[in-house]
């Protein structure tokens, strides 16, 4: 390739790893094609937060921790309109195996890598005062705060644990409970932030409903063939670098090359619901065995009275058959044809509403007012990969087959900058950039983004895919 000429990549796949990294590369100056076979960007498994500690997950390790915290904080840096800056408050039922004081061990260690990270970067301290990364409250504390004024935008962790002391059953749950800054990620947001970006890229051509049906390997003076579809005509572009950002489906391209790949696919739900409680509320883990009857649940709330519930349980999020792998023959996990329905088609409405309805139940058992709250939307739902042969992997970014292919494989959004930075490193390594991009993150045309105009483009996203506009906003904001 000629000094003078750009590295043409073609990235297949339009969610959270393939929006993230086309804008990155973009951003670069790289030659972008961005291929999504939907008509938008990052319309996949709902999300709700940061994963800033891995907190939420007993079972992964603190290795596993340590890196969601520190790849938690770059999004926060990167993705500040998308991020709801609201806490987490973490409660253990009394019939749950563990104990609230098996997670401080971990949480310690996490208060003083935060330290660290701020004392290396003062930019760092985007989770407030590592000092307050985490409080402990007893059944006391509570019982006094449910004398105090709910509070419209709550300016320190007792006030956020007003709604929480009123209206959670303590007698239900051990103590202490526990309030991480842990905040929330906004898919509608991030999606927004992601297309206004692109769009203004000169060098990035972002093609939507646009199926890629095949890929060749070595194909003309380019590494790469990409066959796709396009309103019923068949279309060949050749690429010198390609980047398979194609989530649940990243097998399909996998196996369109021959390559071999161990991995996971797993289809989830989440329920929207509003409830006539417009306090405002932290987001509430309530701990449980993930897969039984007491899996864990989520409560995730949004202006407006609105909450998305996630019930870790097989009648609620998870589903009977709903975690597939990958198998000798295929390096895609097959997925049952009533789970792509859900996805390529439609939920039917009996089934959504008794798996809403489910969803209510199970916090209500935690939260009894909410009993009265009502479904309200379809489900938030898609599918995810998880790379390998373990399906509790929850940090992981990316995978490369030769020097020009790249395989995108986040597990937790919090992952898309340290499989950006990966992906750098290699494009350095053939020349395609210079040494001193790598790490770059302050963008001059993300960083013009009107804060309105994100807002307008996520209310966009919500009534194009019939959600309550209420989802584009954030509980609180920096």
């Amino acid at each position: 390739m000629k000094k003078d000429e750009k590295a043409k990549i073609a990235v297949v796949g339009g969610g959270i790893a393939g929006s993230t990294i086309a804008l990155y590369l973009s951003e670069l100056g790289l030659d972008i094609t961005l291929f999504e076979k939907g008509p938008s960007l990052v319309n996949g498994p709902p999300i709700c937060h940061l994963h800033a500690g891995g907190n939420l997950y007993r079972e992964i390790s603190d290795e596993q921790c340590i890196t969601l915290l520190k790849e938690s904080i770059d999004l926060v840096k990167f993705y500040p309109d998308a991020v709801d800056y609201r806490p987490t408050v973490i409660a253990v039922p009394l019939d749950d195996a563990g104990k609230p004081q098996e997670m401080y061990r971990r949480l310690n260690r996490l208060k003083q890598e935060y330290a660290r990270l701020i004392e290396d970067d003062s930019s760092n301290a985007v989770l407030g005062r590592s000092s307050e990364y985490y409080k402990l409250y007893e059944c006391a504390e509570l019982e006094s705060l449910k004398e105090k004024k709910g509070v419209k935008k709550p300016k320190n962790a007792d006030e956020w644990m007003i709604a929480v002391a009123k209206h959670l059953d303590l007698e239900k749950l051990q103590f202490p409970l526990i309030l991480v800054q842990e905040y929330g990620l906004n898919l509608f947001r991030l999606a927004s932030v992601a297309s206004l970006t692109l769009r203004q890229k000169e060098n990035c051509e972002l093609l939507f409903k646009h199926k890629v049906t095949n890929l060749q390997k070595n194909c003309g003076n380019n590494k790469w063939c990409v066959s796709y579809d396009f309103e019923g005509k068949s279309e060949i572009e050749s690429f010198d670098f390609l980047i398979n950002a194609a989530g649940f489906r990243t097998g399909n391209l996998d196996d369109m090359l021959g390559y071999k790949r161990e991995r996971f696919v797993e289809f989830k739900a989440a329920y929207v619901s509003q409830w006539e409680n417009y306090e405002t509320w932290p987001e509430v883990v309530f701990f449980g065995e993930r897969g039984t009857p007491k899996g864990m649940a989520q409560f995730t709330p949004y202006p407006g009275g609105y909450f998305q519930l996630h019930g870790m349980t097989k009648s609620i999020t998870l589903f009977d058959e709903g975690l597939v792998k990958s198998s000798d023959k295929s390096a895609q996990p097959e997925l049952d044809t009533k789970f792509l329905d859900k996805i390529e088609k439609r939920w039917k409405d009996e089934d959504a509403k008794q798996r809403g309805k489910l969803a209510v139940d199970y916090l209500s058992s935690y939260i009894p007012e909410f009993e009265g709250a009502k479904v309200c939307a379809k489900p938030l739902f898609g599918a995810q990969q998880i790379p390998g042969n373990d399906d509790s992997l929850r940090a992981s970014n990316v995978s490369f087959e030769d020097e020009f292919y790249a395989r995108c494989e986040i597990v937790k959004a919090s992952s898309v900058l340290s499989m950006a930075d990966r992906i750098t490193q290699q494009l350095i390594y053939l020349g395609y950039v210079e040494e001193k991009m790598l790490g770059k993150r302050n963008f001059t045309t993300m960083k013009a983004l009107k804060t309105e105009d994100i807002t307008d483009c996520a209310e966009s996203l919500c009534t194009d895919r019939n959600y309550p506009l209420c989802l584009a906003h954030t509980v609180v904001s920096s």
